[in-house]
C-alpha cells in the first residue's frame, strides 16, 4: 500500500452524555458479612439471628464496581477479550444505525436494546462513554420508497428517523451521544473518498469511484471469508466495469430523479459502506473501541468499513467488534416474504414495550432468539410479576416513618442480596450475560413475596428494613438492564390494560363475570363458577380470590398452554 497522507481528528472533543443510571453506582450497596457485628433477638419458643449493617459508602461503591472486569466477544479475533479501553476511564463506541425509511422492526430493536444495556453497563462501571450512531438518509431503498410515496427522500428519512427515536423511547434506550446523518456529512465522506484514491486504493469509472479490494490484502480477516469466495451479485453489486467482482462503490453518480451532491468526480451520492467510516472517524477518530451492529452486518458493510477506513488512514484500529444474533419468528428467519415481519410497534400495541425489552435480553445476546407469542406472553407475565412484587414493597414501605428504621437487615437478607449483586456483576460482565442476571433475580423476589405474604414472613424480625434494601437492590439492577418503569403502579395499569386488549375485554366485562361468578358461589353453582374461571384463563385473566373478594391480574393464557401440551 502507499504511504498514506493524513488521518482525520474527531469533529467533536470527547465527551458524553450525563445518563440518570449514573445515580444507581452511589446506592448499589454491598451487606458486609465480616465486619457486621451479629446480635441474637431472643422470641418465644426460638431464636434468631440478626446483624447490623455495615453499608459501603457511595465511593467505596463506585470504587468496588469499576473493579470489575468485563469480558467481551470479539468477532474480529472469535474469542472473548477482556475489555482494555485505549484511553483509561473513556470508551468511543460505534453502532451502525437504521436506513429510515420505514418502522423498526423487532430486528432493530434487538439490535438497540443489546447496546443499550452495553451502554449502560458503562457507564454503571463509571467509564465516560461517547456513544455515537448514526442515520442512513441517504440510500437505494430510501429513495424508491420516496418515488413510491411522491415525496422527497430526505424528507421521508428525517419523518421515519422521528418515528425510530419514538420506538427508542418505549423500549428505553438511552440516547446516543451524537446521532450524525449521512446527508450532513457529505464533506466528510468526500474527503475520505479523496484519501482513498490519493492513497491508490480505488479507482474511478465514469463518475462512479470504486474501492479495490485488491489493493487491501486482509480484507475478509473480520467474515473469515476468502476473496476468491465473493461472488459478484451475492450482496456485491453486478458491474462487469470492475477490476474485481468484489469491488464495491464508495461513490455512485447521479442518476434521473435522484437526489446528488456535487464532487470531484462529478455529481452523485455515497456508496452504503463509505459513510460509516467516515462519522466514525469525525466524532472518534480513527481509533476508537467499539464498532457494533447485527450479525448481518459483518459482511460486507463492516469488512469494508475496516477496508475503506485503513486505506485512508493506516493508523486505523478499532478494538472490539461486536455483533447481536439474529431474530427469528416461530424458528423460521424474520422476512417480509415470508409474512412474518412484525414491526416494533405491531407488537408493543398488544405488549408492554417493558415486556419486549425483557423478551429481547432474556436470550444472550449473541446467540439466536426465536420471537413466539408464547415467548413475548411469557415476558409480559414474569414482568408483571416484578413490578407487583417491587410495587407491593413500596406500599409497604411508605406505610413507616423512615426515621424508624433501623440500620440493620438480618443475615438472611444481607447474603440474599449481596449473592444477588455478585451473580448480576459476574453475569453481565461476562460478555453481557443478561438472562443469568434476570435468573438470578428469582431468589430476592420470593424472598420478598414471603415476607409479604406468607405467616412466616410477616413475623421475620426487621421485616421493613428487608423489605426495602431488597426492592431498592432489584430497582438497580433493572437500572442496568433499563427496565425501571416510570412507576411500578402506571407500569402495572398499561400491562392489564394490554391484556385487556389481547383478551378483547374491558375492566367492566371482566369484573361483570367477577360479579357473576361470586353469584354462582353464593349459590353453589360451582361448575358454573369454574366454568367463569376457566374461560377468563384461557384469554389471559387470571382470577385471586382473597378475604378482601376478588381480583384479577394479566397471565400466561390457559389457552396457549393447553396448545403446548397438545403439541409433538
Amino acid at each position: 500500500m502507499t504511504t498514506l497522507l493524513k488521518c482525520y481528528k474527531p469533529l467533536l472533543p470527547f465527551q458524553s452524555r450525563k445518563m440518570y443510571i449514573a445515580a444507581a453506582v452511589n446506592s448499589f450497596r454491598y451487606y458486609s458479612r465480616s465486619r457486621l457485628r451479629a446480635r441474637c433477638l431472643s422470641t418465644i419458643g426460638n431464636s434468631k439471628s440478626t446483624v447490623d449493617i455495615k453499608v459501603v459508602n457511595g465511593e467505596g461503591a463506585e470504587t468496588e464496581l469499576r473493579k470489575q472486569q468485563l469480558w467481551l466477544h470479539n468477532t474480529l479475533t472469535k474469542q472473548k477479550e477482556l475489555f482494555i479501553p485505549k484511553v483509561p476511564g473513556k470508551v468511543g463506541m460505534y453502532v451502525c444505525g437504521v436506513t429510515a425509511y420505514d418502522l423498526s422492526h423487532i430486528g432493530h430493536a434487538r439490535v438497540y436494546v443489546s447496546f443499550d444495556v452495553l451502554y449502560r453497563y458503562l457507564n454503571y462501571l463509571g467509564y465516560e462513554v461517547k456513544y455515537v450512531r448514526n442515520f442512513t438518509d441517504v440510500d437505494d431503498k430510501i429513495i424508491a420508497r420516496a418515488n413510491e410515496l411522491g415525496e422527497d427522500p430526505i424528507k421521508l428519512s428525517r419523518r421515519f428517523c422521528e418515528e425510530f427515536h419514538q420506538d427508542m423511547t418505549y423500549l428505553h434506550c438511552l440516547p446516543p451521544s451524537v446521532e450524525p446523518r449521512v446527508s450532513d456529512h457529505m464533506p466528510q465522506i468526500i474527503d475520505m473518498i479523496q484519501q482513498i484514491l490519493d492513497n491508490g486504493c480505488a479507482y474511478r469509472i465514469n463518475g462512479d469511484v470504486y474501492f479495490s479490494v485488491d489493493k487491501f490484502p486482509e480484507y475478509g480477516t473480520l467474515s473469515g471469508r476468502k476473496l476468491e469466495d465473493n461472488r459478484a451479485g451475492e450482496r456485491v453489486a453486478v458491474d462487469t466495469r470492475k477490476k474485481h467482482p468484489a469491488d464495491f462503490a464508495l461513490w455512485k453518480t447521479a442518476k434521473a430523479g435522484e437526489p446528488f451532491w456535487e464532487s470531484p468526480w462529478g455529481p452523485g451520492r455515497p456508496g452504503w459502506h463509505i459513510e460509516c467510516s467516515a462519522m466514525s472517524a469525525a466524532y472518534l477518530g480513527y481509533t476508537f473501541d467499539i464498532h457494533g451492529g447485527g450479525m448481518d452486518l459483518v459482511f460486507p458493510h463492516h469488512e469494508n468499513e475496516i477496508a475503506q477506513s485503513c486505506a485512508a488512514c493506516r493508523e486505523s484500529n478499532i478494538t472490539y467488534w461486536i455483533h447481536n444474533g439474529f431474530v427469528n419468528i416461530d424458528s423460521q428467519k424474520m422476512s417480509k416474504s415470508l409474512g412474518n415481519f412484525f414491526t416494533i410497534r405491531q407488537v408493543i400495541d398488544l405488549y408492554h414495550p417493558l415486556a419486549l425489552r425483557l423478551f429481547l435480553i432474556g436470550t444472550h445476546y449473541r446467540s439466536p432468539i426465536n420471537y413466539t407469542i408464547e415467548q413475548i406472553e411469557s415476558a409480559s407475565d414474569r414482568l408483571f410479576y416484578i413490578y407487583q412484587a417491587l410495587y407491593d414493597c413500596q406500599i409497604l414501605s411508605t406505610q413507616h416513618d423512615e426515621a424508624s428504621l433501623k440500620d440493620s437487615i438480618p443475615a438472611e437478607t444481607a447474603n440474599c442480596i449481596n449473592k444477588f449483586q455478585d451473580e448480576v456483576l459476574s453475569s453481565i460482565s461476562d460478555d453481557l450475560h443478561t438472562p443469568v442476571a434476570l435468573a438470578a433475580m428469582s431468589d430476592p423476589l420470593k424472598l420478598i413475596n414471603d415476607l409479604l405474604h406468607t405467616r412466616k414472613g410477616k413475623k421475620q424480625a426487621l421485616r421493613i428494613e428487608s423489605i426495602a434494601a431488597l426492592e431498592n437492590t432489584i430497582r438497580n439492577v433493572l437500572a442496568i438492564l433499563g427496565l425501571v418503569p416510570a412507576s411500578y403502579a402506571e407500569a402495572l395499569h398499561e400491562l392489564r390494560e394490554k391484556a385487556l386488549k389481547r383478551a378483547k375485554l374491558t375492566d367492566d366485562q371482566v369484573h361483570q363475570k367477577i360479579a357473576e361468578r361470586d353469584t354462582a358461589r353464593k349459590n353453589k353453582d360451582y361448575d358454573r363458577s369454574d366454568v367463569i374461571r376457566k374461560d377468563l384463563a384461557a384469554v389471559g385473566i387470571a382470577l385471586m380470590d382473597s378475604p378482601e373478594g376478588t381480583t384479577w391480574r394479566p397471565a400466561f393464557p390457559l389457552a396457549l398452554e393447553e396448545e403446548q401440551v397438545t403439541v409433538p
